[in-house]
This record gives structure tokens, sequence and C-alpha cells, in this order.
């Protein structure tokens, strides 16, 4: 009885284990799928979480908001424009994998830049009037008007001044090209029945010589005809281009900024930003001005010229206006050539004009220049008699036009990032 008493209470503790073990696996099992239950929602409060923060981060581009621009680029008061950002990472292998693609790429520019250097260069003054035209343009949206009709208003103002330009300066040379044409005649006639003339041409033979001569212009002039016709073209062409462009960049300027402002890393984005909208605002300050500037000198010299009976005065306007353009000597060669032609009606006519060219640009440094552009470029001197020089040799009227601007923005960069880096080197 003792021996089967014993079997019964190994089994009972068998049936005891079992069951425990059975429900410890339960309770496993259920652990186990709380446990990838739990897993499931963590990962999907993970989803939602990077989903919010991609949102907000996208709330936050500092592209958008303007007060976190300036948080991440660092501005305060020392620093308007904002810290230098973290260098990048360097290493041998990028540095000469680097090194290797930019002498390639170098290379492929330089050969591209060469063979279309004369589309870039009108794209370049497309740019820089689009520019300067851009807070023209802005100005009129602030005052109510939407931007497509400001952007037109602003361009019927353009071909509406080349327009002028060419009503104003063509008719005058081809009217002074035809006379002198038609009074050929009587000027050889006159020259004939002048004594000393006379005894000129018949030892010298001068009448001869100037038929052979004019005969031997009309026939290389028959065939120079197909040149002119080319230039002219080339002209038209390239100025419908550039004034394609401009409506084109005037239009789209805010996209084709921040186009530009995203090509630069994430972690500079804000204060490349901050750097190009300043030099923007510059050059388009710089660009208004010299615009004011310019049509403020055009129009003291229309009305100088209508009031002394001075010939062709609105041709004479509008080249001084285009002269006066060109820094530092633009306003002296538009005096000048004013000044000779009004030499030509008499000479007080002459010395008046030349004492009042004297006293405008005199009016003009002081007075009318740092109020237009108060808002612009700040550049000394020195660095703009070198910029214009060098502008000049390389792109000649259109180089110096673009000396100061680009001198500006050199300069500023040279302020923000270059010393600033070299000093905390």
């Amino acid at each position: 009885m003792s021996q089967g008493g014993g079997e019964d209470q190994r089994a009972a503790d068998a049936a005891g284990r079992a069951e425990a073990a059975s429900v410890t696996a339960t309770a496993a099992a259920e652990a186990a799928q709380d446990s990838a239950e739990a897993a499931e929602q963590f990962a999907e409060e993970a989803e939602i979480a990077e989903e919010w923060a991609e949102q907000i981060e996208a709330e936050l581009d500092p592209l958008i908001d303007e007060s976190v621009r300036q948080h991440e680029a660092g501005v305060d008061d020392g620093n308007p424009l904002g810290t230098l950002g973290r260098p990048l990472r360097r290493s041998p292998f990028v540095l000469g994998f680097t090194f290797a693609l930019g002498a390639i790429l170098a290379y492929v520019l330089y050969s591209s830049i060469v063979t279309v250097a004369s589309v870039l260069i009108l794209i370049v003054i497309a740019a820089f009037l689009a520019i300067g035209l851009h807070p023209t343009v802005s100005r009129l949206e602030r005052l109510g008007l939407r931007r497509g009709m400001a952007v037109a208003l602003v361009f019927l103002l353009v071909i509406s001044f080349f327009v002028g330009v060419g009503v104003a300066i063509v008719p005058p040379i081809v009217n002074q090209v035809g006379g002198l044409i038609d009074n050929a005649p009587d000027y050889l006639t006159n020259l004939r029945s002048n004594g000393t003339f006379h005894s000129l041409d018949k030892r010298f033979h001068i009448v001869q010589h100037a038929t052979d001569g004019v005969s031997s212009i009309g026939t290389k002039a028959a065939g120079g005809v197909l040149g002119v016709g080319k230039v002219v073209l080339s002209g038209v062409f390239n100025t419908l281009t550039v004034l394609i462009l401009t409506l084109y960049f005037v239009s789209a300027f805010d996209r084709i900024k921040d186009g530009g402002y995203r090509l630069v890393p994430r972690s500079r984005r804000a204060r490349a930003a901050l750097i190009g909208d300043e030099i923007l605002n510059g050059v388009g300050g710089y660009v208004a001005g010299a615009l004011g500037i310019a049509f403020i000198a055009g129009a003291a010299t229309l009305i100088w010229a209508a009031a002394l009976g001075v010939p062709y005065p609105l041709a004479l306007a509008l080249v001084v206006a285009v002269t006066d353009l060109i820094p530092l000597v633009g306003a002296t060669i538009g005096a000048v050539m004013v000044t000779i032609v009004a030499f030509f009606v008499s000479w007080p006519v002459g010395v008046a004009t030349l004492v009042f060219y004297i006293v405008y640009q005199q009016v003009e440094n002081y007075v009318i220049y740092p109020r237009m552009m108060k808002r612009s470029v700040d550049v000394s001197p020195a660095a703009a008699i070198v910029a214009v020089l060098i502008g000049g040799s390389l792109l000649g009227i259109v180089g110096a036009l673009l000396a100061i601007p680009i001198c500006a923005a050199v300069q500023l960069l040279m302020k923000e990032v270059v010393i600033p880096r070299q000093d905390a080197a």
C-alpha cells in the first residue's frame, strides 16, 4: 500500500508540474503577444513622430520663415548677416577625386564659356536689368497691382524707352546723310567757282580723284550693304533677346532666387540667403539709382538744348542718358558731345553749355548721386576705379556698367566670409 501511495504521489506531482508548465507557457505566449503588439504600436508611434518632425522642419524652413532664417544663421548685433557655418568634412580620397573632377569640369566650363560668350553676356545684362526692375515691380505690388500687371507695366515702360531711343536717334542720322548726298552737287559747283580751288584742281585734279574715290566707295558699299544689314539684324535680335529674358527673369524672380538658394547645403542655406538678399538688394538699388540718375541727366539736357536752340535736343538727351550709365567717365563723355554740338550753333551757346555741364556734374556728384544711391552698394573709390578698368578691358562698355555692382558683391563676400574665416584660422 505504501508503494502504491508513493506512485500516486509522484503522479500527482508530475501532473502539477505539467499544469504549472502549461500555465507558464500560456503566460509566456500572452507576454510575447503583448510584446509584439507593443512593438507594433511603438513602431507606429515612431512613424507618426517622424512625420510630425518632417512637417515641423518643413514649416520651419529658413526660406519661408524670416525669424527661423535669422536664428539658424546666428544673427546678433555684431553679426547682422549671421555667423560662419561648420567646415565641411574632408578626406584625402575626397580631395583627390574633387581635384580631378574639378579640373575636368573647369576645362569643359572654360570651353563652353568661350563658345557661348556672346549669349552669356546677353543673359548677364538681362539678369542685371531684372534685378534693377524687381524693386519697382515689388513697389507696384504693394500699391495693390497684381504681379502680372506690375510686370507688364514696367516692361511696357522699358520697351517705350528703347523705341524712343530709336525714334530720336535714327531719323536725324538718316536726314543728315540724305541732306549731304542731295547737296553734294551744289557743294561741288561752289568749289569749282572758287578761283583758288580751280587752280588747285587744275594742278592736282582734285575733282577727278574725288570722283574716282566716290565710285570706289560706291562699289565697296554695294558689297558692304549685306554686312551692314547683318549688323543691324544682329543688334535687333540681341535687343529682343535681352527684353524677353528680362521679362522672364522679372516674372519668375522669387522662384529663381529660391531655386538658387536651395543649391546651397541645408546647414548653410540660411546664411547664404541673408547674404544673397543683401547682394541682390544692393545691386537692385544700384541699377535703379543709375537709371534714375541717367533719366535726370537726360531730362536736364533736353530742357537746356531746347531752350538754347541746339539741334536735335531729344537725340542729345538720350545720348547723355545712355552715356551717363557708364561709371566715372560716362557723364563727361555725354557732356563733351553735347558741348561740341552747341559750339556749332554759336560760341556763346557753346561756352554756356560748357559752364552748364560743369555746374550740373557738381550737383549730380554731391546732391543727386548720394540721394539716389542711399540704398545701393558701398564701394570705395579706388575699388570702383579698378573694377571699371578691369570690366572695361574684359567686356567693353558692358563690363564697365557691371563692374561696380559685381565689385560690391565681391567686397561683401570678402567681409562676411573670407576675412572672418582667416581671422578664425
